[in-house]
C-alpha cells in the first residue's frame, strides 16, 4: 500500500557575483541550512543587476519543494 506525501514549495532568490548557475546553487544551500527532505527548485526566472553598465549580479528565481511534515 502506497503512503501518501505532501510536497511544500517556496519561492526564493539567489544571487552571485559570477553566474546564474551560482545563484541557484546558493539559493539551494541556504535553504538546506534550515530545510529537510528538498526534492526538487525549478528556475522560473533569471535576471542580472547592472552597475556602471556592466553586469555586477546574477539572480536566479526558484521554486523549491520539499517534504512537508506536521509538527508533533
Amino acid at each position: 500500500m502506497s503512503e501518501e506525501k505532501v510536497y511544500k514549495v517556496i519561492e526564493l532568490v539567489g544571487s552571485s557575483p559570477n553566474s546564474w548557475e551560482d545563484a541557484t546553487k546558493a539559493a539551494v544551500a541556504q535553504a538546506s541550512r534550515s530545510l529537510r527532505d528538498l526534492r526538487i527548485a525549478e528556475v522560473v526566472k533569471l535576471d542580472v543587476r547592472i552597475e556602471d553598465g556592466m553586469i555586477s549580479t546574477y539572480r536566479a528565481r526558484i521554486k523549491l519543494s520539499f517534504k512537508y511534515a506536521e509538527a508533533d
